[in-house]
C-alpha cells in the first residue's frame, strides 16, 4: 500500500501576479523550487491564506532570485496579487519509507519571496 506524504512546502509566500489569459499553472521562482525539492511540471496543492482557496496545478519555473509567484489561468480568479499563499507537493510510499521520510520545507521572507540567510 502507498500513502500520499507531504514532500515539499513553500511557507508563506506573496502572489506577484496573476495571469488570467495563460494557459494554466503556478510560476515560481526557479531557486525557491530548487529549495524546497519542486521540478518543473510537478503537481502542487495551493492554500491562500487570505481567502482559504485551495487548488491544484502544476508548476513552471520562473526566473531565478525574481521572487516570482504568477497563478496562471483560471487559478487566476482565486488568487490575487499580494495574497499569501502555501505551496505544498506530496509523493507517494510506503508507511515504513514515510516514518523515515522528512519533507523539505523553506520559510521565504514574505516582502521579498526570497531565502533568507
Amino acid at each position: 500500500m502507498l500513502i500520499e506524504v507531504l514532500k515539499s512546502k513553500i511557507h508563506r509566500v506573496t502572489v506577484t501576479e496573476s495571469n488570467l489569459n495563460y494557459i494554466g499553472s503556478i510560476t515560481i521562482d526557479s531557486l525557491l523550487m530548487d529549495a524546497a525539492g519542486i521540478i518543473a511540471g510537478e503537481r502542487v496543492y495551493i492554500v491562500d491564506n487570505n481567502n482559504g482557496e485551495r487548488l491544484d496545478t502544476y508548476v513552471i519555473p520562473g526566473e531565478p532570485g525574481s521572487g516570482m509567484i504568477c497563478l496562471n489561468g483560471a487559478a487566476a480568479r482565486k488568487v490575487q496579487p499580494g495574497d499569501i499563499v502555501i505551496i505544498m507537493s506530496y509523493a507517494s510510499m510506503t508507511p515504513e519509507e514515510a516514518r523515515d521520510f522528512s519533507p523539505k520545507v523553506i520559510f521565504p521572507d514574505t516582502a521579498t519571496n526570497s531565502l533568507t540567510k
